[in-house]
C-alpha cells in the first residue's frame, strides 16, 4: 500500500517556486557585490588621495629641514667669531 504524499504537479510547482527564490536570490546577491565593488573603489580612492597627501606632506618637512639646515649653515658662516674664544 503506497501512499502519494505530493502528485508531479505539486512538485513541479514546488521546483518552479524554488527555483524563482534561487534567481532572486542570485539578483540580490549580484546587486550586493556591485554595491560593495562601487564602496571599494570608493574607499581606495580615498586611500590614494590620503595618501598622496602623506606623501607630499612628508616630502614638504624633508624640504623644511633642509631649508632649515642650510639657514643655519649660513648663520653660523655669517656669525662673527671672536679670536679669543676656543674653537672647541
Amino acid at each position: 500500500m503506497s501512499r502519494v504524499l505530493y502528485d508531479e504537479a505539486r512538485v513541479r510547482a514546488l521546483f518552479g517556486e524554488m527555483q524563482r527564490q534561487l534567481r532572486e536570490m542570485a539578483a540580490q546577491h549580484a546587486s550586493e557585490v556591485a554595491r560593495l565593488r562601487r564602496e571599494l573603489d570608493d574607499v581606495r580612492a580615498a586611500f590614494n588621495e590620503l595618501r598622496a597627501v602623506s606623501l607630499a606632506r612628508q616630502r614638504a618637512e624633508v624640504e623644511l629641514a633642509e631649508l632649515r639646515r642650510l639657514r643655519d649653515i649660513g648663520r653660523a658662516r655669517a656669525a662673527e667669531r671672536d679670536p679669543i674664544t676656543p674653537l672647541h
